[in-house]
């Protein structure tokens, strides 16, 4: 909250309550890197040396890009957005937001700002699943736009100013993603040479009767 502003509990069980509804919540981002571990060795074994190879760096990836949507909130929006508000409030109306509803109102946005920092690993995949082709994503550019703006005003509060910091963002990792999936595909036909050769056909019932020919 900027400077000056205060918070109040406007429940009784509140200010006891709040706290661990935080742990809770910030317990479960901290171990989503575990989490996604213990799936990586869950679905490993039955997985070929080119997936595996594909997999292990996707969860990598979307994790450290996740706590980067979170970073990106902390860091950048809430003081742009919490001074825009404060900036907008009516002469001699003092800002004391209460804990719980601040503390839900910041937990939406960081995981809305995590999962749209998802995108490109979202285009990535669909791209490895054959459901799309980078072309068809390029050709789709401007509907990609004008949704990326209305998710973001599905996610963020009423103001173009949040809207904006989470649309721009998406934007910019749709088209990273484009690009990312295009090198995959330039690098699919390597890792594709380490599928095993084909097994040897059954033997034909004309040569099992010679074989038993010459036992004879």
């Amino acid at each position: 909250l900027p400077t000056g502003s205060t918070m109040i509990a406007t429940e009784v069980a509140s200010p006891f309550l709040t706290p661990f509804k935080f742990t809770l919540v910030g317990a479960f981002f901290l171990a989503i890197p575990w989490v996604l571990y213990q799936v990586w060795r869950f679905i490993a074994p039955g997985l070929f040396a080119n997936e595996r190879r594909m997999v292990l760096p996707l969860i990598v990836s979307s994790t450290l890009l996740f706590y980067a949507g979170m970073s990106f909130a902390y860091f950048v929006v809430f003081p742009l957005m919490f001074e825009f508000f404060i900036g907008t409030t009516p002469q001699g109306v003092a800002v004391m937001t209460d804990i719980s509803k601040y503390l839900d109102f910041v937990l939406k946005l960081f995981f809305a700002f995590g999962l749209a920092f998802e995108i490109p690993i979202a285009t990535i995949l669909m791209v490895w699943a054959g459901i799309t082709t980078p072309d068809k994503l390029v050709a789709k550019r401007p509907f990609i736009i004008v949704g990326v703006f209305v998710i973001g005003m599905l996610l963020t509060p009423p103001d173009i100013i949040s809207q904006t910091l989470l649309a721009i963002p998406m934007w910019a990792l749709f088209e990273l993603g484009v690009i990312f999936s295009r090198i995959m595909l330039s690098r699919r036909p390597e890792a594709d040479d380490d599928t095993p050769p084909p097994e040897p056909p059954p033997p034909s019932a004309a040569s099992q009767e010679d074989f038993y020919d010459r036992k004879r």
